[in-house]
């Protein structure tokens, strides 16, 4: 299945139907009188977050939703059907946002979430509706309202504990496969990531979600590479896992080239809590890691984790550290401490 995580969707709900003009006609019934009945409602237009799916694919090959007009009136008092309603099926964590992709519309995170895109339009009343003391006959009926026609953008941000962050080839995909049952594709080039992968993750009886998204570069917030169209997948995330290359030889610019490039993205990804891990240590002898963990720390202001994923060196520690971030843990109450907010 592709992924894909925009999609520009058109919608319009239904016309509401026409009243009747009707008068009642019976054989031995001398006073008819008025008898049309209303038209019914249009259909509406609705999005709904559902269990199942990963991605906004079905998107590209339908982009138009149309819901029916109701049903006009009819004589002897009936009134018309209103139209069934349209249903859009996404997956969690999906954003609706207005024709100017800025505008959020609605914020679909859990399962049955739903928000009406386009409301259908009432039905028109029959001539019955116009019958009064002074009007016995009345000739007129009302037409249905127009239904509303709107575009929107269906944009997919995955819901997610943690979120792997790096340069391409910091061995982030290798991570995700030693620690979880995702398999994403490993191999000795840049850019092999090429979409975002989930895998649940499990350390000492407890599980989270975690994300791998394509690497970035310098410059990637000004559109270089893949730019920054996956860092919308790690936004949601409690914390990020910033994993650097060992073996390279500029450890300390590669850490500050995603530490910028998330802070150019948003605020809000660049306060996000960070933990480092000093990746690939398999390839490195002892005083290469002393030094460069060293280094690490020093640019980074904090602890640096010694890990391996081919090897799976350290990776229990991190995860840990991660589950602390994600759960923290809850303090005892200490009999006789004064409560605090």
């Amino acid at each position: 299945m592709k992924f894909l995580d925009l999609a520009k969707v058109y919608i319009r709900s239904g016309g509401g139907g026409a009243g009747c003009v009707s008068f009642r006609r019976e054989k031995f019934v001398e006073f008819g009188g008025p008898d049309g009945g209303d038209g019914g409602n249009g259909g509406n237009v609705w999005a709904e977050a559902v269990d199942g799916l990963n991605t906004l694919i079905d998107y590209r090959y339908q982009q138009h939703f149309f819901a029916k007009s109701g049903q006009p009136g009819m004589g002897s008092q009936k009134t018309g059907k209103t139209a069934d309603d349209v249903v859009l099926k996404v997956p969690l964590g999906t954003e609706i946002l207005d024709e100017d992709e800025e505008t959020v519309i609605a914020d679909l995170v859990n399962p049955g979430d739903r928000v009406l895109l386009a409301r259908g339009g009432n039905g028109g009343w029959g001539n019955l509706r116009f019958k009064s003391s002074t009007n016995r006959a009345p000739a007129r009926a009302n037409p249905g309202q127009d239904g509303v026609e709107r575009t929107i953008w269906l944009r997919l941000k995955l819901i997610a504990d943690a979120g792997l962050v790096g340069l391409p080839n910091a061995g982030k995909s290798t991570f995700l496969a030693a620690v979880s049952n995702a398999r994403p594709k490993i191999a000795d080039y840049p850019f092999t990531t090429l979409v975002p992968n989930l895998g649940v993750v499990g350390v000492d009886g407890h599980e989270f979600v975690m994300a791998d998204i394509p690497g970035l570069i310098e410059g990637a917030s000004e559109g270089r590479g893949l730019g920054t169209q996956f860092l919308a997948h790690v936004e949601r995330c409690k914390v990020l896992l910033h994993l650097v290359d060992g073996t390279s030889a500029t450890i300390t610019k590669d850490y500050r080239t995603i530490v910028t490039e998330l802070e150019a993205y948003s605020d809000l990804l660049g306060d996000k809590a960070r933990i480092v891990a000093l990746n690939k240590t398999d390839a490195m002898d002892a005083k290469q890691i002393s030094d460069r963990r060293r280094a690490l720390e020093k640019a980074s202001g904090g602890q640096v984790h010694v890990i391996s994923g081919v090897s799976g060196k350290g990776l229990t520690d991190v995860l840990r550290a991660l589950y602390a971030q994600i759960n923290p843990p809850v303090e005892e109450v200490v009999e006789g401490r004064p409560w605090q907010p």
